[in-house]
């Protein structure tokens, strides 16, 4: 998921088109949505799922550390059982399957299979392959996420990622697994967030492992690209048929007046949430206007670092959820600008499906060698009950519609977009925020582990059913 930081409530939406009615999932005629190459899966995440946090030689994450301290994650929350995915994962690949999803998008444990020394784990590699090996007998593409933001607590002793060492430690994870896993995944993901791994672990402690200055986001932020760039050689290089990519969530900054000062404060928002990680992968170099932003916070780069960031990409994930209204701060910055009378998610999130299609519209405008996209988390939180048997998310639903008409509105602008992952399959460990907030299409008793798929994954699985007879 993305980053837990509490957004305020902003101007309303405006639906980017209505190529969505009513209560099923019906595309217009001419929706790109339509398309056989148009992928629909599902996303999770390691820590987020699996539970089993002390079985079979996992070692401790700095999620384990983090969630374990007083005060630093809702009611005292951890992920050691979340939704014990690690013994139950048949009957969740089994439910994927169900519900027609043609993808799946999960994480590797980095804890789970290499040793304080960087050996395997035989143990934890095995339970990825029965994974792939049965998402591949079902017919199910595979995206790997290979850092979800659960770092061996053994690297963050010496630092973690403002220790140069950590991104070559990332290579040799990533030369691994892509040895281990050659031919099973379709599409490796170096990274998961790095936005939210830099800033929300090292600017403002919101996240493990929980450092707070912005000297730290940018040094952090450098070497967790640097990590990116190398691992893209070693997954080229193991496995030459997968396509390889990075996963950037991304938001949408707009302005309280048409003030220069204000417009200002929203091209730097952008510049803080956007740029700091697209920049140095597609321009080889980092905003300049990010240290205008936050002065004094250039990271150490040394020779080739920013040409290892650079290195050519097969697709690029973006993760979108809301926008943020901001006004100037009077000096460099920007502060948020709350807004009362607007659809918002059990997050306080806005719902604003226009920010997607914008966002995808500016990267292809801003970057000439931007890769093929796709649209790697998109969903919402709720607070969903099971009533007499079944879950009835209709916001989720109209959110889900709504975000794909944008999608479809900005494949109709030109943006190469080749596919949509809702987040999440499965209710979860929500970070910082526990159990208590939904995002699932999935609903999950985490008392008794039982899954009951919500009207939202009812609807899914009944359009790309409609979707494959068209065929």
């Amino acid at each position: 998921m993305t980053h837990d930081i509490a957004a305020s409530p902003h101007a309303a939406p405006t639906a980017p088109s209505a190529t969505l009615e009513g209560d099923a999932f019906t595309p217009s005629p001419d929706s790109a949505l339509w398309r056989r190459d148009f992928l629909l899966g599902a996303a999770t995440a390691s820590y987020q799922i699996e539970g089993a946090v002390a079985e079979d030689g996992r070692l401790p994450s700095i999620w384990d550390t983090f969630s374990a301290t007083p005060g630093k994650v809702l009611a005292g929350d951890t992920g050691a059982v979340a939704c014990d995915h690690y013994h139950r994962w048949e009957g969740d690949l089994d439910l994927l399957e169900a519900l027609n999803f043609e993808a799946y998008r999960f994480s590797i444990a980095w804890p789970r299979v290499m040793d304080a020394s960087g050996r395997p784990n035989a143990k934890g590699i095995g339970f990825y392959r029965r994974l792939l090996e049965r998402l591949k007998e079902k017919g199910i593409q595979t995206f790997a996420t290979l850092y979800h933001w659960d770092l061996p607590q053994h690297l963050q002793d010496r630092g973690g990622w403002l220790n140069r060492d950590t991104a070559y430690r990332f290579a040799d994870y990533a030369d691994l697994m892509s040895r281990e896993f050659s031919g099973l995944v379709d599409a490796w993901m170096t990274l998961n967030e790095p936005w939210c791994s830099a800033y929300l672990g090292y600017g403002n402690g919101h996240h493990a492992p929980g450092l707070a200055q912005a000297r730290y986001a940018t040094q952090a932020m450098h070497h967790l690209l640097l990590g990116h760039g190398l691992a893209v050689a070693a997954l080229r290089a193991n496995d030459p048929h997968s396509a390889k990519g990075i996963v950037a969530n991304v938001g949408r900054g707009t302005p309280d007046s048409d003030s220069p000062a204000d417009r200002t404060a929203a091209r730097r928002f952008e510049v803080q949430h956007n740029a700091w990680i697209l920049d140095p992968l597609f321009k080889g170099e980092y905003p300049a206007e990010l240290f205008e932003l936050w002065p004094g916070t250039e990271p150490l780069v040394l020779d080739g670092d920013m040409q290892t960031i650079a290195a050519p990409l097969d697709f690029l994930g973006i993760n979108y959820y809301f926008r943020t209204h901001v006004k100037s701060d009077g000096a460099h910055g920007f502060v948020e600008v709350p807004l009362a009378g607007v659809e918002r998610t059990q997050m306080g999130w806005e719902v604003y499906p226009d920010g997607l299609r914008d966002l995808l519209v500016g990267f292809r405008r801003t970057y000439e060698n931007l890769p093929p996209v796709y649209i790697t988390e998109n969903g919402m939180a709720s607070d969903d009950r099971v009533r007499d048997g079944q879950v009835d998310d209709a916001q989720r639903i109209s959110f889900l519609k709504r975000h794909l008409a944008a999608v479809d509105a900005a494949i109709k602008a030109g943006v190469d977009v080749r596919g949509y992952f809702v987040w999440s399959l499965l209710d979860n460990f929500e970070w910082a925020f526990g159990y208590e907030r939904r995002f699932g299409v999935v609903h999950v008793d985490y008392g008794t582990q039982m899954r009951t798929p919500k009207r939202s994954a009812e609807l899914i699985a009944r359009f790309i059913a409609e979707r494959g007879a068209r065929v």
